[in-house]
């Protein structure tokens, strides 16, 4: 993590837009120090050095803000600002978020904490935080005009409250939602349990990560935020495959994986290779009678998902939203199906004119996978991601589990890929195939059904015949 003078002008700057004022040294004095990160990667868990315990979460390819302790206040302090975020290599996007990332830093506290969170607006335009499902004072839940004043441009406003209740929650604007969540304003929180809860289980690892969706024409590096349905990039925590990255644990940990959902759509959320239980929401840890064996959970429109599972089988696991164009990127929506079309002595033609011109779909999108496409700068390929046996095909919301033996406890470097044991991969068959049982069926002398005959009638004005 980077510790940047918050007065030298190294936050990152508006693009094309009038840039927020500062906020004086004064006013600053006695705020905690902003702390910003530039880095897409996913950062080690931030072990707490002062207040209660706690066992981190690991935020997917994000990190967990730093805080001070303040005569027994945990504080905070969230910069509202554009920033660029790099959504996978080669594909960056212009935001706005939360200290130098969308989404912003994760807040980790302790279940009767008193929290004091200072938000500065860098925008240029007005803000607000809503405290997404937590129990607080009405003053402090942060929709504008209703529940406070909107965050004027340069301007800190301060929100204080007890974490209350032990969960899984997520913070967000409340003011001009449409532009600012479409910009990719967010961030997770977790509130930690001060004392065993018999509804929370203790794990080895836990993630957390937001669903986000954009939409961004190839070429270009601003979300529309007008779109409502059509969105082209379908995110983790503002990343898409191969960006993503891999959830590496340990043989036989028990792992739990937080998944909030910010984007216009539900999303089943499917884990191969294990079951999992989801065992709570925003609303709380679910009681032990509500929780069954699952391997994909639809996750609605602002609903927050708690799923638990022993990693018991080593291997390299897809783990992905099974909304089949939720994995790929920058599509798009108005391509004919061209299957079974040959256009082979038409390309030709049409490449004399156009030397660039590829036909698109003719035997299916795999293709687009393996050619080497021209793409407009700043374009994630559609279907892309290479394995240890050939092309993934895949984007947007997908990623792997890592189950390995010998990965450390607390390691979450990532592995490499999984090699398998001898005889337990599939593999061509090269060998000459029997003859199906029904070609017996069908041989001379078997009887066969007699044939049908269909009449057809058609009315008319005259009688039938």
């Amino acid at each position: 993590m980077n510790r940047r003078n918050f007065f030298n002008g190294a936050a990152a700057t508006a693009v094309g837009a009038v840039a927020a004022a500062s906020v004086s040294r004064v006013a600053m004095a006695a705020l905690p120090e902003p702390v910003l990160q530039a880095s897409a990667n996913t950062m080690p868990p931030l072990v707490p050095s002062s207040g209660r315990p706690y066992n981190p979460v690991v935020t997917l390819n994000g990190w967990t803000l730093p805080w001070r302790m303040n005569q027994g206040v945990k504080e905070f302090h969230l910069v509202a600002e554009p920033v660029v975020r790099e959504m996978t290599p080669g594909f960056k996007a212009h935001m706005w978020g939360y200290n130098g990332q969308s989404p912003g830093p994760t807040i980790e506290v302790v279940e009767g904490d008193l929290v004091r969170v200072f938000v500065t607006n860098k925008l240029p335009e007005h803000t607000s935080v809503h405290w997404h499902g937590q129990r607080l004072p009405n003053g402090m839940d942060g929709v504008s005009g209703l529940n406070q004043r909107a965050i004027g441009v340069g301007k800190t406003f301060v929100y204080e409250f007890v974490a209350r209740r032990p969960g899984t929650f997520m913070y967000h604007p409340h003011a001009d939602e449409m532009t600012q969540m479409a910009m990719g304003m967010m961030g997770f929180w977790v509130t930690h349990p001060k004392t065993k809860n018999p509804l929370i289980s203790e794990v080895d690892r836990d993630f957390c990560f937001l669903l986000n969706a954009y939409d961004i024409d190839p070429g270009s590096m601003t979300p529309k935020i007008m779109t409502m349905l059509d969105f082209n990039i379908w995110s983790w925590n503002s990343r898409v495959f191969p960006g993503i990255d891999t959830l590496n644990v340990r043989y036989k940990d028990k792992v739990r994986i937080r998944v909030g959902n910010l984007t216009m759509t539900n999303h089943p959320i499917h884990l191969h290779g294990h079951e999992f239980e989801i065992t709570g929401s925003d609303g709380g840890p679910w009681p032990l009678a509500a929780r069954v064996p699952e391997i994909t959970a639809d996750i609605a429109v602002g609903q927050m998902r708690q799923l638990e599972f022993l990693a018991d089988e080593e291997g390299d696991w897809a783990f992905h939203c099974h909304k089949s164009h939720h994995t790929m990127n920058a599509m798009g929506h108005n391509v004919p199906t061209m299957i079974g079309v040959d256009h082979r002595g038409l390309v030709g033609k049409l490449q004399k004119a156009v030397p660039d011109y590829m036909v698109m779909g003719e035997r299916g999108m795999a293709d687009m996978g393996e050619m080497e496409m021209a793409l407009p700068d700043n374009t994630a390929p559609m279907m892309t991601g290479q394995g240890p046996y050939g092309g993934v095909e895949m984007g947007g919301m997908f990623s792997i589990l890592k189950v390995r033996k010998d990965q450390k406890p607390g390691d979450y470097k990532d592995p490499g890929w999984f090699k398998q044991p001898a005889g337990t991969q599939a593999f061509e068959w090269t060998t000459p195939l029997p003859d199906p049982a029904r070609f017996k069926a069908e041989s001379p002398g078997a009887k066969t059904a007699p044939a049908t005959e269909v009449q057809v009638r058609k009315p008319t004005s005259h009688k039938h015949h």
